[in-house]
């Protein structure tokens, strides 16, 4: 072609150009850079299990790919797994979903995404309490819809106050979005808050999104899901990459309103289809074969709560407070010791002390840092004595 070269054709829609760049980025792209570099750096940063996918799920999968299951399926679930979703509900949640009222996605992001975009309008208002897992409010905002943060305290132990909640209820109030046990906070919210905040939505008449991924991994709190106080308020999401390890196979689901869950299958049947057919397979192995699938949990809990109380201890000794948590496997450090500004806090642990953490920016989180304790007690431990010389 010849003439002058016209200007891009490219132009980013107001959408994309509204999605906030993560403060988390030079963060992790230096933390990247160093280790190409050669340079011993521990990641606490990741939050997926360092546990391998159990044995019994794995075959599962095989046993799949050798018989031919690798062909596109019904895009909300092979029908198996929505049943065994759905007595999982019942099972363990004390939750009455159909299979029509269950469907599968690509993870359970996927599921959060596809929920935002069924229920809510431009305008709309969505209360999330702080600290907040980073893609709640980017997600709302996608949709048209406005996040309203709720904050919580470290004092606290990052426990949500009901009444801070119907505080922030104006007449563009939509929705709800709950996180227990919570991540980056390991906040686990009692039965008599998940209560009341069921009882304010019945009478403001609010839906309420409830991210139950986390559920299995609880220390010594009691876990109950929101939706068997208000049923018809409630849609559910789970997953199965915590608690049996298989971040990496995106199976997640959700239950809830029939009308809602076809809502979230026509939109899902317009961009991803369905989820892997192999993964499908393999998470109805770990929902099916209950004993198995129990032990691995049971042990992988057990592990969890000793790296916890560990490095609790260790961090509230060097003087960067941190509330124990009740559950996930992340901590929430207070790191004004070493910077007020928890990103240049980041960027010096990393770059003196050689440890990658999450700056608590996109949590809604200043002066924090996110810490994930899915490692080693052995490596647990060099963090602290990383973190020792930092400080000292």
């Amino acid at each position: 072609m010849s003439g002058p070269v016209s200007a891009s054709p490219f132009t980013l829609s107001a959408r994309a150009q509204s999605l906030k760049p993560s403060a988390t980025v030079a963060v992790t792209s230096r933390a990247l850079e160093l280790r190409r570099q050669g340079v011993d750096v521990i990641s606490m940063s990741v939050g997926e299990p360092d546990f391998d996918t159990p044995p019994h799920i794995k075959a599962a999968a095989i046993q799949a790919i050798e018989s031919g299951k690798t062909k596109y399926t019904a895009v909300n679930g092979i029908p198996e797994l929505r049943e065994a979703i759905s007595a999982k509900f019942e099972r363990e949640n004390g939750l009455r979903y159909a299979p029509n009222a269950v469907t599968v996605t690509s993870g359970g992001k996927q599921a959060l995404f596809n929920a935002f975009f069924a229920l809510l309008n431009p305008g709309d208002e969505v209360l999330i309490p702080t600290p907040y897992w980073v893609s709640y409010p980017e997600m709302v905002a996608l949709t048209g819809a406005v996040p309203v943060p709720v904050p919580t305290t470290a004092e606290s132990g990052f426990q949500l106050n009901p009444d801070d909640l119907a505080a922030h209820i104006t007449p563009r109030t939509r929705m709800i979005v709950l996180n227990s046990p919570g991540n980056p906070t390991g906040a686990v919210f009692p039965p008599e808050v998940l209560q009341s905040i069921a009882e304010l939505a019945w009478q403001r008449g609010l839906t309420i999104v409830s991210d139950e991924m986390y559920e299995h991994l609880v220390y010594g709190a009691q876990q109950v899901s929101i939706g068997t106080y208000a049923p018809e308020h409630t849609l559910t999401i789970n997953g199965a990459s915590k608690a049996y390890a298989m971040t990496g196979w995106r199976i997640g689901y959700a239950g809830g309103p029939a009308a809602v869950i076809a809502a979230m299958n026509a939109i899902q049947s317009q961009s991803t289809s369905n989820a892997s057919s192999v993964s499908q397979y393999a998470a109805l192995a770990a929902l099916t074969q209950h004993e198995a699938t129990a032990r691995f949990i049971e042990e992988a809990r057990r592990a969890y709560q000793v790296r916890r109380d560990h490095i609790v201890a260790g961090l509230n000794a060097l003087g960067l407070t941190t509330p124990t948590p009740q559950g996930a496997f992340y901590v929430m450090a207070d790191t004004s010791r070493i910077h007020p500004d928890e990103l240049e806090a980041a960027r010096r642990i990393l770059d003196e002390a050689r440890v990658a953490v999450v700056p608590g920016t996109d949590f809604g989180a200043p002066g924090q840092v996110r810490l994930s304790y899915a490692l080693g007690l052995d490596t647990i431990e060099e963090v602290l004595r990383r973190l020792g010389q930092l400080l000292a």
